[in-house]
């Protein structure tokens, strides 16, 4: 069963943290998933609220910037597609795509040579169209972080394909561990423009995910 939650698109950035500090208990911000986790005097957990990441907050949830810069990548086997936001505005897009898929079995070359090697002539002609695609996607990102001074950097990317873009040629322009690296936390059907936009207007709005039976504490949020 889903988790509950409100989208509070309708309320104002600096209402809804003065509603957190003087409705609720305690809180404590999350930088690293960009969330404000909700406790009750007993310090247990009553629910999350999850923040656009355009949204700048400290410790105290002072608001700092509603406009900060973002980029969003989504990588899939064969299609990438990168945003950059700034605020709800999207200043810069671009998509990719190879011929990474085994047409009959359906399935990506890189997880194909984990099982079978790459003896074969299709099999070479996809593993090299797979290091072009990270090589092209990395050189992108490198001219968009030297353009823009993005405030996060928001991924989804299938575990199989993420040594693939740390491990290429042309290297990424951030680390595994850069503070500023979320991931995005709602699916993405596939990795095109239509598909990344989608899920950043779902992350547009703060949404408060709570359990039933905490649903009393946040009736005032609605």
């Amino acid at each position: 069963m889903p988790q509950p939650s409100i989208n509070l698109y309708h309320v104002p950035f600096e209402e809804l943290f003065r509603l957190i500090r003087q409705e609720l208990p305690g809180y404590a911000y999350d930088f690293t998933k960009h969330v404000i986790y909700l406790k009750n005097k007993e310090h247990e957990g009553l629910g999350f609220l999850r923040l656009p990441l355009h949204l700048a907050i400290d410790e105290h949830l002072t608001l700092l910037d509603q406009e900060g810069p973002v980029l969003y990548l989504s990588i899939e086997s064969g299609y990438a597609a990168i945003c950059i936001m700034k605020g709800k505005e999207n200043v810069y897009h671009t998509t990719f795509s190879a011929y990474m898929t085994r047409k009959k079995q359906g399935f990506s070359q890189v997880k194909y040579l984990s099982k079978k090697g790459k003896s074969r002539a299709g099999s070479r002609v996809r593993l090299a169209a797979t290091t072009e695609f990270f090589e092209k996607i990395n050189t992108a990102l490198t001219e968009l972080l030297e353009a823009y001074d993005v405030a996060r950097i928001a991924l989804n990317c299938n575990a199989t394909l993420v040594p693939y873009l740390y491990q290429s040629k042309v290297p990424c322009p951030f680390g595994k561990k850069d503070p500023r690296l979320y991931k995005i936390p709602v699916h993405i059907p596939k990795s095109n423009f239509a598909g990344l936009y989608g899920a950043i207007k779902k992350l547009m709005a703060p949404r408060l995910y709570y359990e039933v039976n905490n649903e009393a504490w946040f009736e005032g949020f609605r």
